[in-house]
C-alpha cells in the first residue's frame, strides 16, 4: 500500500505483552500452592497412617502374647503354640513404621520397639528350650511380661510423639494456607490492577481509530467508495485495515469471511476447553458409540444415549452435594449402565432391584457407580463372555445393605485376602475400593463399609453397609425409613 511506513507494533504483540505476564504469574502461583498443599497432604497422611497403624498394633499385642505364652508355659489345652508369628509380624510392622518415620524421638521409640521385639523372640525360644516348669514360669514373669510391657510403653511414646508432630503439622498447614490465601488475594488484586491499567490504555488506542473506521465503513456501505480518508492510528493492523478499506473496498466480502472463520475458531477453542473439564476416556468412548448409532440410522438409541450421558454428568455434579439419596445414586448408576450396555451389548446384562422404601436413604455420592465400574472392567470384561451385574438392596436391622454382584472372572483366595487387608489398612491398592470403604467408615463408623466375597471363575460380590436413615438438609433431623413399602426391579437387557 502506497505511503505506508512500518513502525507501530502489531496488536497481537501488544496483547501478548499484556496477557503473557498475567498467565505466567497465575500459573506460577497456582502451581506453587498445589505443590505446597501436596507436600503437606502427603506428610499429614503419612503421620496419620503411622498413628493409625501403631494404635492397632498397640491395642492387642501385649494381651495376645502374654496370654499365649501363659497357656504354653502351663501346658493348657487352649494353647495355640508359641506366638512367633505375632512377634515377627510386629517386627515387620515396626520396620515399616521406622521407614516412614522422620521425627527423632519417634524413631528412637519405634527403634526401641523393634529391638524389644527381637529380644522377645529370643526369650520365647529360650522358654521353648527350657524343660523345668518353674524356670519357664520365672522366665515368663521376668522376661516375657516385662518385655511386652516395655513394648507397649514405647509404642505409647511413639504414638505421643507422632500425635504431637501431627498436631504441629496441622497447625502449620492452617497457617500456611492462610498466608497463601492472603498472598493469592493480594497477587490477584495486583494482577487485576495491572491488567485494568494496560487494558484501558490499549482500549483507548484501539477504540478511537475503530470508531472512525466504523464511520468510514458505513460511508462505504452507503456507496461512498471514492474518497480516500485513512484513519490515523499507532497500531499497525488498524492502519493497514484503514488503507485496505480505502484501496480495496472490493475485498469486503473476503474480510467478512475471514471474520467468520475467526469466530468459528474461537468456538472450537471454547469447546476444547469444555471437553478438557470432562473425563476424556469415558466421554470419548461414549461419543464414539453415539456417532456409530447415528451413522447406523439408530436415531432413537442415539437420543437415549445422549439423555443418559446428560443424566450421568448431572448426577455426578449433584449441585455440589456430597451426600445424596439412594434414588439419585440409583439414577446415576442406571445412566452409567445404560451407556455401557450400548457399548458392550454382547457381554453385559444388568439387574437393579432397590425397593422404593429405600429411595430417601442418604448415601455418599459415587458409592455404587465405582463398584459397578469395577464389576464391569475387572469382572465381566475379564470373563470374555456374556456376564450379568446385579444391584440389590435389603434391610438388616437398622442398616441398609446394598449388594453389587457380577458373574465375571472373580478373584483367587490369595488376591481376595490381599485386597481385604489393603482395605483394612487403608492402602490405595486393589481396585480402588479402599477409598470407598474408608470413606464409609469415617462417615458412619467402623461397623460400616464394604465386604467382599469372590471366587475365581465364579464372580464377585461387594456388600455396602450404611445406616438406614434419611436426613433433612435444612434441619439435620434424622428419620427412619418406613419398614413397609413397595419396590421396583429394573433389568437391563
Amino acid at each position: 500500500m502506497k505511503g505506508f511506513r512500518s513502525g507501530p507494533a502489531p496488536i497481537q504483540q501488544t496483547v501478548n505483552r499484556l496477557v503473557l505476564p498475567v498467565v505466567v504469574s497465575v500459573i506460577a502461583v497456582v502451581a506453587t500452592i498445589l505443590v505446597l498443599l501436596a507436600a503437606h497432604t502427603m506428610r499429614y497422611n503419612e503421620l496419620l497412617h503411622n498413628v493409625t497403624t501403631a494404635s492397632e498394633f498397640n491395642q492387642d499385642f501385649k494381651t495376645n502374647i502374654d496370654q499365649k505364652m501363659y497357656y504354653y508355659v502351663i501346658g493348657s489345652r487352649y494353647s495355640e503354640g508359641l506366638p512367633l508369628d505375632e512377634v515377627q509380624d510386629a517386627q515387620q510392622l515396626a520396620r515399616e513404621l521406622l521407614n516412614t518415620t522422620t521425627q527423632r524421638e519417634s524413631r528412637l521409640a519405634i527403634s526401641s520397639v523393634l529391638h524389644l521385639c527381637e529380644n522377645l523372640e529370643e526369650k520365647i525360644y529360650q522358654i521353648r528350650d527350657t524343660e523345668s516348669y518353674d524356670e519357664r514360669q520365672a522366665q515368663l514373669e521376668n522376661n516375657i511380661n516385662v518385655i511386652t510391657s516395655l513394648i507397649q510403653e514405647y509404642m505409647y511414646n511413639y504414638l505421643y510423639y507422632e500425635a504431637v508432630q501431627l498436631n504441629a503439622l496441622q497447625h502449620d498447614m492452617q497457617l500456611r494456607l492462610a498466608t497463601e490465601l492472603v498472598l493469592l488475594i493480594l497477587g490477584t488484586a495486583a494482577l487485576l490492577a495491572f491488567l485494568m491499567r494496560r487494558t484501558l490504555r490499549i482500549g483507548r488506542s484501539v477504540t478511537g481509530p475503530i470508531t472512525a473506521l466504523c464511520t468510514r465503513m458505513e460511508q462505504i456501505g452507503n456507496g461512498d467508495l471514492q474518497r480516500h480518508e485513512p484513519v490515523a492510528s499507532d497500531i499497525r493492523e488498524l492502519r493497514t485495515l484503514s488503507e485496505g478499506v480505502e484501496e480495496m473496498a472490493g475485498r469486503l466480502h473476503t474480510l467478512l469471511e475471514e471474520a467468520t472463520q475467526k469466530q468459528a475458531t474461537l468456538r472450537r477453542m471454547e469447546l476444547a476447553l469444555l471437553q478438557a473439564q470432562i473425563n476424556p476416556h469415558f466421554l470419548y468412548n461414549t461419543m464414539d458409540t453415539i456417532i456409530w448409532l447415528i451413522e447406523a440410522g439408530k436415531s432413537q438409541e442415539a437420543t437415549q444415549m445422549v439423555s443418559d450421558l446428560s443424566n450421568f454428568f448431572r448426577h455426578s455434579l449433584s449441585k455440589g452435594k456430597d451426600i445424596i439419596t439412594l434414588a439419585e445414586e440409583e439414577s446415576h448408576v442406571r445412566s452409567y449402565l445404560q451407556i455401557q450396555q450400548a457399548r458392550y451389548a454382547d457381554i453385559l446384562r444388568y439387574t437393579i432391584d432397590l425397593p422404593d422404601k429405600f429411595g430417601a436413604v442418604r448415601i455418599p455420592k459415587l458409592t455404587l457407580q465405582p463398584l459397578v465400574e469395577n464389576a464391569l472392567y475387572h469382572g465381566i470384561k475379564m470373563k470374555r463372555g456374556m456376564g450379568h451385574i446385579y444391584i440389590l438392596g435389603k434391610q438388616e436391622g437398622e442398616d441398609l445393605v446394598l449388594q453389587v454382584t457380577d458373574d465375571g472372572a472373580g478373584m483367587s483366595e490369595e488376591r481376595l485376602q490381599q485386597l481385604i487387608r489393603s482395605m483394612e489398612n487403608g492402602e490405595r491398592v486393589g481396585f480402588g475400593l479402599s477409598t470407598i470403604h474408608e470413606r464409609l467408615r469415617l462417615l458412619f463408623g467402623p461397623g460400616y463399609g464394604l465386604t467382599i466375597h469372590s471366587r475365581e471363575g465364579v464372580g464377585t460380590t461387594v456388600f455396602v453397609r450404611i445406616p438406614r436413615q434419611t436426613e433433612k438438609e435444612e434441619t439435620g433431623e434424622t428419620h427412619p425409613v418406613p419398614a413397609d413399602s413397595g419396590g421396583l426391579a429394573a433389568v437391563g437387557v
